[in-house]
């Protein structure tokens, strides 16, 4: 696997931030306040999204049309909505960068959208595995009986994950 390397990063601007917190809003509600922060860093990488350094530790990753925590920040700064609930026999196809399928969902927040992302956790520990895109809204994915739900972005032990500051 590639290792992402950061190229610059640099403080973002006022305006940059309010965008951001905006996006971040839509995506997690209220929860979005635990993500301020007085400096708010940009890496410049060959990801696929931008992302936000707060603390010297990459939080926040950025798309054209959402803002979402990557795993690290779910873990440092955990939050409550866009959650898929997964069975443990899912975990290890999880971490390995698999897309989520409808058979291993236990439950889903009615808060999930078709489009923008989501948190994917274990049932047992709800530790979260992976920031996802869901193919259905949540009553779509409790409907479904077998197939693909979402597409996996980012997971535990892919380039994201490992970025060192």
């Amino acid at each position: 696997m590639a290792e992402l390397t950061i190229k610059k990063r640099h403080a973002i601007k006022k305006s940059q931030l309010s965008s951001l917190m905006k996006k971040l809003g839509e995506s997690i509600g209220g929860d979005a306040a635990l993500y301020d922060a007085p400096m708010i860093e940009i890496a410049e990488t060959a990801s696929k999204f931008n992302i936000y350094i707060i603390d010297k530790k990459p939080l926040i990753m950025e798309q054209d049309t959402w803002a979402f925590p990557t795993l690290r920040g779910a873990v440092l700064r955990p939050f409550s909505g866009r959650r898929i609930v997964v069975d443990m026999g899912a975990v290890p196809y999880m971490i390995n960068g698999a897309d989520v399928m409808r058979p291993g969902i236990v439950s889903v927040t009615d808060d999930v959208v078709a489009g923008s992302p989501a948190l994917v956790v274990d049932e047992s520990h709800d530790k979260p595995l992976a920031v996802v895109i869901p193919l259905y809204d949540a009553a779509g994915i409790i409907a479904l009986e077998k197939g693909k739900a979402a597409k996996n972005m980012h997971y535990i032990g892919d380039e994201l994950w490992n970025l060192e500051l």
